[in-house]
């Protein structure tokens, strides 16, 4: 067990509305912490929208912008600017948003904001689905995850965002998990110090969801990092790779489980989605292992 080498500097409140164990709560802790007071947040609808709330009861200490689903990297684009123009250039831009906001909803705007490399450190809360609308699917739903809107399982594959974004060729990519709280931190703080558009994705098992119980989004979040499902790594102008966590020591079964979104399926089709997870894992392996 590590232990989390973790300071608490004030910079999110208790007294929000997020469910009882929900580990994007956690995950903003630990995120707003991190970057420090000299911050300002702009912030999507969302679940993130609903946890940090509006002025004067917001959850986080600093200033919040709450914008529009389709143009949250825009907007912190512009505040970003806004801030350059009066001589704040070194006040971090935090960009928050959930995966249909980004994956779908705000892929648009944050194409174009990579596109310009914008100063910006934008978060995506990947819960895999619509989650405070009814839980339907978004393009970040895996494959055969039955949802409000695909009761029966998912029939396509989990978009891609990440090598999307590669592809913008953007300085930094990385995947964290609440499940690993230094590795988080760690990504954070290295972010905040380069300058261009930054895109840090943080699984988060739902809730209500996912159908995982209140106690264990944490325990199926390091499911996911070790069985694979959710790869640790990061990618720097859009070509070099590097895996966090080197090794993936159990098989997706009991992430699977852990879920009641995937109890309907056959040994066939968990068959099915360990041979997509293998793949992908050693693709990134050999990304890495051929990164120069």
């Amino acid at each position: 067990m590590e232990k989390i080498e973790y300071t608490d500097e004030g910079q999110f409140f208790s007294g929000h509305v997020a469910c009882a164990g929900c580990v994007e709560a956690l995950s903003m802790r630990v995120i707003l912490n991190t970057l420090g007071k000299d911050t300002v947040g702009v912030v999507a609808p969302s679940c993130s929208a609903v946890i940090l709330g509006g002025h004067p009861m917001s959850a986080a200490k600093i200033p919040v912008l709450h914008g529009t689903l389709e143009s949250a990297a825009a907007s912190a684009s512009g505040v970003k600017r806004a801030l350059k123009a009066q001589g704040r250039d070194d006040t971090t831009v935090l960009c928050l948003a959930g995966d249909g906001g980004t994956y779908d909803i705000g892929l648009q705007a944050l194409s174009s904001a990579a596109e310009r490399n914008e100063d910006i450190l934008y978060v995506c809360f990947d819960n895999e689905g619509y989650m405070n609308t009814g839980g339907q699917k978004s393009s970040s739903t895996p494959r055969n995850a039955a949802t409000g809107s695909t009761p029966f399982g998912k029939t396509t594959r989990k978009k891609n965002l990440i090598e999307i974004l590669a592809a913008h060729r953007i300085p930094y990519i990385a995947t964290v998990s609440p499940s690993h709280l230094n590795d988080m931190a760690a990504k954070i703080a290295k972010a905040q110090t380069i300058e261009g558009t930054k895109v840090v994705i943080v699984l988060i098992p739902c809730l209500p969801g996912w159908g995982v119980a209140d106690n264990d989004a944490v325990a199926t979040a390091r499911l996911g990092v070790e069985s694979g499902v959710f790869p640790l790594f990061e990618i720097e102008d859009g070509v070099r790779y590097t895996m966090t966590k080197s090794d993936k020591s159990d098989a997706i079964n009991g992430y699977l489980k852990k879920q009641k979104r995937y109890r309907h399926l056959t040994e066939a089709d968990r068959a099915d989605l360990q041979a997509e997870v293998d793949e992908t894992w050693s693709r990134l392996l050999a990304q890495a292992e051929t990164t120069v």
